[in-house]
């Protein structure tokens, strides 16, 4: 078998996903987040007090998965759940002060690691490299399309 040729874009894009994916995760552990949480926090913080199937819904993911972030968030009181006035059944998600906190922390890292990954282009070069990523993004949005069914990304 033929070795990835350390000059081919298929491996540099592949170091550039593992040291972005490593400098995210440091980051965000030194404010106390897990890397999946910042999405949810960024929704909440938009819209607080969705339901649990709104959130999934949003974020495109499991329900279950989303049960299980909310009780990790929930023991560092980042959000709490309350139930909802006109319906019993329905439980609804807040952020609380210290996720609003949490939330601002975890904006500011994002921004950071923007900086770090882009601060060096020039203008011009921020257009040309958004439109190559999102025709990448839309050759792989084809494909996965074709072999199994829609994937949603916003």
């Amino acid at each position: 078998m033929e070795r990835l040729s350390k000059d081919s874009l298929y491996y540099i894009f592949l170091e550039i996903l593992r040291l972005h994916y490593y400098r995210t995760h440091v980051l965000l552990d030194e404010i106390g987040v897990y890397p999946g949480q910042p999405p949810l926090l960024f929704i909440l913080n938009k819209e607080d007090g969705l339901s649990q199937k709104e959130i999934a819904a949003k974020l495109d993911i499991k329900p279950s998965t989303i049960t299980v972030m909310l009780r990790r968030m929930e023991k560092t009181n980042l959000v709490e759940r309350r139930q909802d006035a006109e319906d019993q059944r329905v439980s609804r998600v807040y952020l609380t002060e210290a996720g609003r906190d949490i939330c601002d922390k975890s904006m500011e890292v994002m921004k950071k690691i923007e900086e770090e990954c882009f601060g060096n282009f020039i203008v011009e070069e921020k257009v040309v490299f958004r439109r190559l990523l999102m025709q990448m993004r839309d050759n792989l949005l084809m494909v996965n399309d074709k072999e199994s069914g829609s994937i949603k990304c916003e």
